[in-house]
């Protein structure tokens, strides 16, 4: 029988058994949903599981009224506290820069809108697309299990996280970095000061964060700056596992995985399974932004390395709206055409804080990038996906969390990842990529996601047995299953095991996870012949869309001397990243030079110097030819005050003019000479640029 033949044929029975699987699961859930077992209490919680219909939902929808900030006003506290006029602690208390703001659609798109009684009017874009929000908020599933047992940790006043398990814990260990990149939330090397966790400071962070309940299997995330730089990596990966931690990562530029292999080998031993790795595009053309010569080279290199020494890759694009969004379609492709080397990528819509607080209006509404943006960017750049089918919001990941929950049991020591945040935070979809053929397709064009997810609901709110619910769930998946919409090679066997191999549903051994992990366990879990990509969109909040029932939600909390703090909240709301990081600052820079040595920084174009070049990845030649074209004005923080220099320069120029033609105002001869220096200096500064 020819191939296609037998292949439709194999559809043909998978279809007919999906028809069977729902008759079957109508059938047996018409009796299961009678009289459901009470939830149980978990080992890693004080409170029970919760019920689909126990959880709770902010305010959705628009129009409606949440709590925001005042940029101005935030600003103008922070300085106060930094400079020793304001004691912190009235954050814990008061409710600092704090203004009502209001969500509202407008001609398709929907706005912030608030006015703050000192600093007047203020609005900013949060989607293009009213219908595609409304359509990720209406998939919210509902708040996670409350934080409890966290008193000390969580105590931030209005800032505070009050819901869920979380995701990822990030642990910065340095603000030092060895690049200089514009955009960069947190500053790095241009605050004056070093601010460096020792090993005690890394080893309390971890201890505490183990204390809260409920207890999480997050990943912990090893961030800075550049983590690597810091004397504690290693060693801190390696205590990360030795708590319980099954994924451990790395948010890196990737310079020194590219250069040396040995050093990604020493990683992987230490126990880092992933490496979030910055990447903003494909070709040293899209990368030119950051400011080094051969960026792209070091990515792919970072990438060979960092895979076979047993390291999984997430690619995380920072996208700015007329600077690298026309790279979210080439990086994708490059994704399916490496499908044994990128399991997922995490789009990173701009937050315009750090280097960026103080965008100017102009630049900011010209940048603004949205997830509504990156869905509609996806379909055009790509031709995969429909924004309003294929795309959810990432807490619905939560729903599978409390499946898996129910069926590890009471006796489980840590609660599975939960993905409980606010609908505006994330968004994702996912791609099932064959390995070899490279064949793919979105996951919910073969999948009724929506169902599903009220079938697994439904199957959690019973509480059954492990077996029985496990039974159920392959009904649920089954019967949603449309299996001509499927990629032609995938059969329904190879579905089954991919989402038994995520959740660990029925405790089969794909390959260990745990800090017993070995490089035998990793190449064994490679072997799936399918991967599903998954393709994620954060947006992370600045102070011009800032909303407080985002920030008490947040899964990517900061793990600090001050406890675990939003990730949102320590990067921009009020600013308490530079306010712990000023209290608890190892030194200055001019000190810890005259201690240490000043470290590398690669910048101003300079390359990286690579001992070899060579990697096994395939990169579309056409995609990496590609020159961008950027939107008129300026596109960094820089340029922006060049620009305001400038502009003051001619203006106190055309002043001077004005008065001596005009007033006939005589200049005396030291004015004289300061103009002629005025009008001199910047000349000199341009020759001595082209001269290098």
């Amino acid at each position: 029988m020819p191939r296609t033949v037998a292949t439709r044929a194999f559809k043909y029975v998978d279809w007919t058994a999906a028809k069977l699987a729902g008759a079957a699961f109508d059938t047996i859930q018409f009796f299961n949903k009678r009289n459901p077992n009470p939830a149980f209490t978990p080992k890693w919680s004080d409170k029970p599981l919760l019920k689909s219909w126990e959880k709770t939902k902010p305010e959705l929808g628009f129009p409606r009224q949440t709590d925001s900030l005042c940029p101005a006003c935030v600003k103008q506290a922070r300085e106060r506290i930094i400079n020793g006029d304001q004691d912190w602690r009235t954050l814990l208390n008061e409710k600092v820069g704090e203004i009502k703001a209001t969500i509202v659609e407008r001609d398709g798109q929907v706005w912030m809108l608030k006015d703050c009684p000192k600093h007047g009017h203020f609005e900013d874009l949060m989607a293009i697309d009213s219908k595609f929000l409304g359509w990720i908020e209406k998939n919210f599933p509902g708040r996670d299990i409350p934080a409890h047992n966290d008193a000390t940790l969580h105590n931030h006043g209005s800032s505070t996280i009050k819901h869920g398990r979380g995701s990822v814990l990030t642990v910065d260990l340095t603000n030092r970095c060895n690049m200089m990149c514009d955009p960069c939330f947190m500053d790095a090397n241009q605050v004056g000061f070093v601010h460096e966790l020792t090993w005690d400071d890394v080893k309390q962070v971890l201890d505490n964060a183990i204390t809260i309940k409920p207890r999480r299997q997050m990943s912990v995330q090893f961030s800075g700056g550049e983590p690597t730089m810091s004397p504690f990596f290693l060693q801190a990966i390696k205590y990360a596992r030795q708590l319980g931690y099954n994924s451990v990562q790395a948010a890196t530029n990737g310079i020194e995985f590219a250069k040396s292999p040995e050093f990604c080998q020493k990683a992987y031993d230490a126990g880092l399974r992933y490496a979030y790795l910055q990447f903003d595009g494909i070709g040293n053309d899209a990368n030119s932004h950051r400011h080094i010569g051969n960026l792209f080279d070091v990515k792919l290199r970072a990438i060979n390395n960092m895979h076979a020494a047993g390291i999984e890759i997430i690619l995380v694009i920072t996208l700015v709206n007329g600077v690298n969004n026309d790279q979210v379609g080439p990086i994708i492709r490059f994704a399916t055409d490496n499908p044994k080397k990128i399991a997922f990528i995490a789009f990173q819509p701009v937050s315009f804080t750090g280097r960026d607080e103080d965008i100017t209006p102009e630049r900011r509404l010209r940048q603004r990038y949205t997830l509504s943006h990156l869905a509609q960017d996806v379909k055009k750049q790509t031709g995969l996906t429909e924004p309003t089918r294929d795309w959810f919001p990432i807490s619905l990941f939560g729903v599978f969390s409390d499946f898996s929950d129910l069926v590890h049991g009471p006796g489980a020591e840590w609660g599975q990842v939960g993905c409980g945040c606010h609908p505006n935070c994330g968004v994702g979809t996912a791609l099932m990529v064959n390995k070899e053929t490279k064949e793919l397709a979105p996951v919910p064009q073969f999948l009724n996601i929506p169902q599903l997810i009220k079938d697994t609901q439904a199957i959690t709110d019973a509480a059954r047995s492990k077996k029985f619910s496990n039974f159920m769930m392959a009904l649920a998946l089954l019967r949603n299953y449309q299996p001509f919409k499927a990629p032609k090679s995938l059969a329904l066997v190879d579905l089954f095991k991919k989402f038994d191999k995520s959740l660990g549903a029925t405790g089969k051994n794909y390959g260990e996870v745990s800090a017993k992990r070995t490089l035998d366990d990793t190449l064994k879990r490679r072997q799936d012949p399918w991967n599903f990509l998954f393709v994620a969109g954060m947006w992370f909040q600045d102070l011009f869309n800032y909303d407080f029932r985002r920030t008490e939600m947040c899964i990517i909390p900061y793990g600090t001397q001050l406890g675990e703090i939003s990730f949102c909240a320590y990067n921009t709301g009020i600013g308490w990243r530079n306010i712990i990081e000023n209290m608890y600052k190892t030194a200055t820079v001019a000190e810890w030079y005259r201690k240490h040595g000043r470290h590398e920084v690669y910048a101003a174009n300079k390359s990286v110097p690579l001992e070899s070049y060579s990697h096994s990845l395939a990169v579309n030649p056409t995609d990496a030819a590609r020159t961008r074209v950027l939107s008129d004005g300026p596109q960094t923080a820089h340029e922006e005050e060049r620009e305001r220099r400038r502009l003051a320069r001619e203006a106190a120029e055309m002043q001077a003019i004005y008065e001596e033609m005009v007033l006939k105002k005589k200049k005396s001869p030291e004015e004289q000479l300061v103009q002629v220096g005025m009008l001199e200096k910047p000349a000199r500064r341009e020759q001595t640029v082209v001269a290098k």
